[in-house]
C-alpha cells in the first residue's frame, strides 16, 4: 500500500484547481456548554467551498442552556450562508455512536465525514492538510490528525495527562502506523470515508469505544490508515 499524496499539475494548479470532493464536519456533543459554540465557529472558518461543505451538529444534549447555545451559533451561521443542519434528540439511544449512526441517512451525497469533539478547535487549513491524503488514496478509510493540547502546562494534574495521551498518540500511534500495523481511529479530529464507514457496517453503540470497534471492522474489510503525525488539532 503506498501513500501518496496529490501533487500539483503544474506551477500554478494547486488542488483547490483539480477536485474538492463533498465534506461533512460533524460535531457531536452533549451538554458542552463552555465549549459548544466554540467549535461551532472553528467549523465555520474551516476553508473548503461553501457548495461542498456541510457542518452538522450532532447534539443529545439535555441542558436548556447548551442547546439554547447551539441554536444561537446555528441561527448566526446560516445567517451568513453556511449550510448548517442541526440535529437534536430526544433521546441518547447509543450515545455518540448512536447519533452519528443516525446522521448517515441524511449525509448519503457527501464524500468524507471529519469529526471533531466539542472541545478541540481545528485550524482553518485543517480540510486541505486531510482530505488530499484519503482522496488520492482509494484503499484508506481514514486520516487521523495528531493532538495538541491547549492547556498542557497549566498544573501537576495537566502534565501528566498529556505525557499519559501522548504516549498513545504521538508514540503508539505513529509507531504503529509507520510499521504498517494496524492502529485505530481516535474519535476525533480525522476524515473518514463514508464508504468505508458504510462497508465496514456503520457505527455501532454495542461498545462506548465505537472509534475503536468501526476501525477494527473496517481493518478486516482490508481498509488501510493513514496517521498525519504533522497535522494537529488542539
Amino acid at each position: 500500500f503506498k501513500y501518496t499524496a496529490i501533487q500539483r499539475v503544474d506551477e500554478t494548479t494547486t488542488f483547490d484547481d483539480v477536485c474538492h470532493p463533498t465534506v461533512v464536519i460533524q460535531l457531536p456533543m452533549f451538554n458542552e456548554t463552555d465549549v459548544c459554540q466554540h467549535v461551532i465557529y472553528c467549523a465555520s472558518e474551516i476553508e473548503w467551498p461553501r457548495s461542498k461543505l456541510l457542518i452538522q451538529i450532532l447534539d443529545d444534549s439535555t441542558c436548556k442552556e447548551t442547546r439554547a447555545a447551539i441554536a444561537e451559533a446555528v441561527e448566526e451561521l446560516q445567517e451568513r450562508g453556511l449550510h448548517v443542519q442541526y440535529r437534536w434528540r430526544s433521546n441518547r439511544t447509543g450515545y455518540k455512536a448512536g447519533a452519528m449512526h443516525e446522521a448517515m441517512d441524511d449525509i448519503v451525497d457527501y464524500d468524507y465525514i471529519c469529526i471533531f469533539d466539542a472541545d478541540f478547535s481545528p485550524e482553518p487549513d485543517f480540510l486541505y492538510k486531510t482530505i488530499p491524503w484519503i482522496h488520492s488514496n482509494p484503499q484508506c478509510g481514514f486520516v487521523q490528525a495528531r493532538w495538541t493540547y491547549a492547556n498542557e502546562s497549566e498544573n501537576l494534574l495537566t502534565r501528566v495527562q498529556t505525557i499519559s495521551l501522548n504516549y498513545h498518540i504521538r508514540c503508539e500511534q505513529y509507531a504503529r502506523f509507520s510499521a504498517n500495523l494496524f492502529f485505530n481511529f481516535n474519535g476525533t479530529a480525522g476524515v473518514w470515508r463514508r464508504t468505508c464507514i458504510i462497508d465496514s457496517g456503520g457505527w455501532n453503540h454495542r461498545t462506548t469505544v465505537e472509534d475503536l470497534d468501526l476501525s477494527l471492522r473496517a481493518y478486516l474489510r482490508g481498509w488501510k490508515f493513514i496517521f498525519l503525525d504533522d497535522v494537529t488539532c488542539l
